[in-house]
């Protein structure tokens, strides 16, 4: 059992250093790409999740929308909705009964779900336009886990728009909620 232990932590000792060579590796690649320089600029997307959304990503142009980049990184709201219309009367009419709201999608690329995710959350904790965002959101009533998540769509669609137009952050663009 211990000789078992001895080895495993060896290959973590091996993995660690891989791993530190590699993210090297990675950010050296990521400043060779315009995108990088611009994806930076924007609070909370450091170096390395600017180098793992072009990675992932590669062109902002696989979306026409921020609705289907939230629904790419498994930021998008789930609805089911049964019987949108029924017979009374032998009329046809709309069901009054609201949709059912089934939580956020299950198919998505988890590695654009954590980047969005870990950014809205670095955000919460530093000063900046997008703290001011996530404590109106709080100002309102909203709970902290939802407000986490508007946040990280918000962070999604601005990744999206700056990259799409190739323009610098501008904090005025992110509003802050007002209570």
């Amino acid at each position: 059992m211990r000789r078992r232990a001895e080895l495993f932590y060896q290959q973590l000792d091996a993995l660690q250093a891989l791993r530190h060579t590699v993210r090297g590796e990675l950010l050296a690649e990521s400043r060779k790409h315009q995108a990088v320089k611009i994806l930076r600029q924007i609070p909370s997307i450091g170096p390395l999740r600017a180098a793992q959304l072009v990675a992932v990503m590669q062109t902002p142009h696989r979306f026409r929308s921020k609705r289907q980049l939230w629904t790419y990184s498994g930021l998008a709201v789930e609805t089911h909705d049964s019987s949108q219309y029924r017979f009374v009367d032998g009329q046809l009419q709309r069901s009054k009964k609201p949709q059912q709201v089934r939580g956020l999608n299950q198919n998505h690329n988890h590695a654009m779900k954590e980047i969005f995710k870990s950014a809205a959350l670095s955000a919460t904790r530093r000063a900046g336009p997008f703290q001011d965002f996530y404590e109106g959101l709080l100002a309102k009533g909203m709970k902290p886990e939802l407000a986490c998540l508007t946040l990280a769509r918000k962070i999604a669609a601005t990744t999206l728009t700056l990259w799409k137009k190739g323009e610098c952050f501008d904090a005025r663009y992110v509003k802050p909620q007002a209570a």
